[in-house]
């Protein structure tokens, strides 16, 4: 047969030294986020039970993790408190001395290089484990755009180089925004969550964080996981109300909406490797039934071709040692 009855694609894999000069898509250090839970206590480094090489990290502890994301040049890192008292209306999540605004100034005093985003949500602080103010059973949304945004500006003041909310309330991201403007941080960018589906894949980080709603669920302000164009006009409405990057969450099983949202907004799109992901590929290459480094290294390349600029991944460290070897 001759060879211009088809196409020999497989020339330019024939190497590896081909097969990188070829290569389209690319996962660098500098695209990682490392998530980090800071907990209230002494010389506290406890594993999260269902997240293996994930802890809760106490103060004292913080500087000596920070220092390994440096040092394998992960540059930065999304903080979630775990408070050492919760209210009803998540009054920690927004104090002075709570545990995330100690874990920024800490941060920034020790590894001022490392950009920390703080992660905006009540879910961690509130007794009921919802993400807004609740009355009679319901999750009200204006009233808690107001907690809300206390808690962004404490968090800015607190020295966080980026408002990461979380919440998935109706205006947050315009309400965080005009907040941070009159209280002088016109300059803070906001991270939206701005597509974030009500997902199967958060259990172990409600372990980690404390965070199960003590009723109900979150399927009346987290997305409906069917729904595209939903998630494009949730995307359009953060960048309308002042969204600097826009957030998806989970990435694995929405790197169809991640696509989407980069091609119809053209702005900065992190894609969110969350825990039951993070969890699910811990716990198969513990049985030895997969490689972890290859499902890990095609799993985050993935969201890169999809259209991501950056992702969120508890594999941040791993993954940058990972690309250090490939180097």
């Amino acid at each position: 047969m001759s060879d211009t009855t088809f196409h020999r694609h497989r020339r330019l894999r024939r190497t590896q030294g081909i097969r990188k000069m070829v290569r389209e898509t690319f996962l660098r250090k500098e695209d990682l986020i490392y998530p980090i839970f800071v907990v209230e206590g002494e010389n506290i480094k406890k594993e999260v039970p269902s997240m293996p090489d994930v802890y809760h990290v106490s103060l004292d502890n913080l500087t000596e993790e920070m220092n390994r994301l440096e040092q394998h040049g992960v540059l930065s890192v999304i903080v979630f408190g775990v408070p050492g008292h919760k209210d009803q209306n998540g009054s920690e999540a927004y104090a002075e001395e709570g545990i995330v605004q100690k874990a920024i100034r800490h941060i920034k005093e020790t590894n001022p290089a490392l950009t920390v985003i703080a992660d905006t949500c009540l879910c961690q602080y509130t007794d009921h484990g919802h993400c807004g103010i609740i009355e009679d059973g319901v999750i009200l949304n204006d009233p808690s755009l107001h907690v809300l945004t206390d808690t962004a500006i404490s968090q800015a003041d607190a020295g966080a180089d980026i408002i990461a909310p979380s919440n998935m309330m109706d205006g947050f991201t315009a309400a965080i925004r005009k907040g941070l403007d009159e209280a002088g941080h016109k300059d803070i960018p906001i991270m939206s969550y701005s597509v974030k589906f009500s997902s199967a894949f958060y259990g172990p980080f409600r372990d980690a964080a404390h965070s199960t709603p003590s009723f109900g669920d979150r399927k009346t302000y987290q997305m409906d996981p069917p729904n595209r164009l939903e998630a494009l006009r949730e995307a359009k409405s953060d960048v309308e109300e002042g969204a600097d990057f826009l957030i998806v969450k989970p990435a694995l099983s929405y790197l169809d909406i991640v696509r989407e949202v980069k091609d119809e907004t053209g702005m900065p799109v992190v894609a969110y490797n969350v825990s039951g992901e993070y969890s699910m590929i811990k716990s198969a290459a513990q049985n030895g039934w997969v490689d972890e480094k290859e499902v890990v290294m095609e799993k985050l390349t993935s969201m890169k071709r999809a259209g991501a600029d950056l992702i969120v991944t508890y594999f941040a460290v791993d993954a940058a040692k990972w690309i250090d070897e490939e180097e």
